[in-house]
């Protein structure tokens, strides 16, 4: 039992899962031809060349690509070397790519190394799932963690450019101004904030111009809106606490009945400002964050996940210990019906009727929010918990 334990928590297994079954996600589009390719990819694509010459980013373009690109200008300088690629190398690239900027924010954690690598085995199934998806999720669930570290670190300046490209590339990275109240400079970090801000708005006007860029901007405000109203209709999005709850009993409910629930949660989470200090109290709120986002918001679909489920891990492994049946309960039920519910380990019945109708992924990482609320609340927390690493 020892030796497969010990086998499991080998660097050399975990890296081999995490990039392996990514790869064999995204590998098994690619053999099978062009057309097989996910269509996510084409949108990224072509958001690069839209912006070059300088055509609407948010319009239909069904000879290219079906579907909505919603991702802000500033993209396309991420995006941009890939798309110049032939498409079979650009999309397995940015695949990777993704994978390993998870990989590398997750391994700066300030944790043990052990700790790190059991993130990375819970992580490395919902990445698969994104991974088929050719999703972006994995970057922004980075550049979330990146914030944190390099504010825990000191590093305000570069959080500031963490927190400004997660938000401009993807409205969720703005979730990371939570990790403020942990810096030990604010006023630096905002000023640094307002500097990126200017930076990323004004750099995509350098491959473009000035007045397409400014257009591009409110013609992204008004997209984003629709594309709130199109995804409480839709059954594949929504994967949210609005979305289980409109789908089992409230067809008609307002997103802003749940919403102001757990903003206020969220907010009362920080009332023990004489933690903020603390690693592990740190922790939980890192864990809220990147949970909060994903199952609050009607634009998550299964994909998206993999933002919501390194939260998951992060707070797993930060669980008292020894661990509770309750804490054990809590992942086990994870692990199964958010993780595995979109693969074919899952029952297909199950999936088909109830998982996917219901939105039910989100159900196991809202009770595991709940719980780091709680936690955050009224769980004794000390400077001495055992999976600090030592500076």
């Amino acid at each position: 039992m020892q030796k497969a334990v010990r086998l499991l928590l080998s660097r050399p297994f975990v890296i081999t899962l995490w990039f392996g079954l990514s790869l064999f996600a995204v590998g098994k589009s690619v053999l099978l031809g062009h057309s097989h390719i996910h269509n996510n990819y084409f949108v990224y694509k072509y958001n690069f060349y839209h912006v070059i010459h300088q055509q609407n980013l948010y319009a239909c373009y069904p000879a290219q690509y079906f579907d909505m690109n919603h991702y802000g200008p500033i993209f396309a300088y991420i995006i941009g070397p890939f798309a110049l690629m032939p498409d079979a190398a650009g999309v397995v690239l940015w695949v990777m790519f993704t994978a390993g900027m998870l990989l590398l924010a997750i391994q700066k954690l300030p944790v043990k190394e052990d700790n790190k690598r059991i993130i990375i085995l819970l992580c490395a199934h919902e990445l698969m799932t994104s991974a088929a998806n050719v999703q972006i999720n994995p970057l922004i669930a980075a550049l979330i963690l990146f914030s944190y570290i390099f504010i825990k670190n000191g590093n305000d300046f570069w959080a500031a450019l963490m927190i400004a490209l997660g938000t401009f590339i993807k409205l969720y990275g703005i979730v990371a101004i939570a990790f403020f109240f942990f810096s030990n400079n604010k006023l630096k970090l905002i000023g640094s904030f307002v500097l990126w801000s200017a930076v990323l708005f004004v750099l995509p006007m350098l491959i473009s111009s000035p007045s397409f860029i400014i257009q591009t901007y409110h013609d992204w405000f008004k997209d984003l809106q629709g594309k709130n109203l199109t995804n409480i209709a839709s059954t594949r999005e929504d994967v949210s606490v609005m979305g289980m709850a409109r789908k089992m009993a409230f067809p008609n409910m307002s997103n802003l009945v749940v919403l102001i629930p757990g903003i206020v949660l969220f907010a009362l989470s920080y009332i023990r400002t004489n933690l903020f200090n603390n690693l592990n109290y740190q922790l939980l709120i890192v864990a809220s964050t990147l949970i909060f986002p994903v199952i609050f918001s009607t634009g998550s679909e299964s994909p998206t996940y993999i933002i919501a489920f390194v939260g998951v891990a992060i707070w797993f492994i930060n669980a008292e210990r020894p661990f509770s049946k309750l804490d054990i309960g809590l992942i086990i039920f994870a692990f199964i019906l958010t993780s595995l519910s979109p693969s074919d380990l899952f029952p297909r019945y199950l999936k088909d009727h109830y998982v996917m109708p219901y939105a039910l992924k989100a159900l196991p990482c809202f009770l595991i929010w709940l719980k780091i609320i709680y936690e955050a609340l009224f769980r004794k927390i000390t400077n001495d918990h055992l999976i600090a690493q030592t500076a």
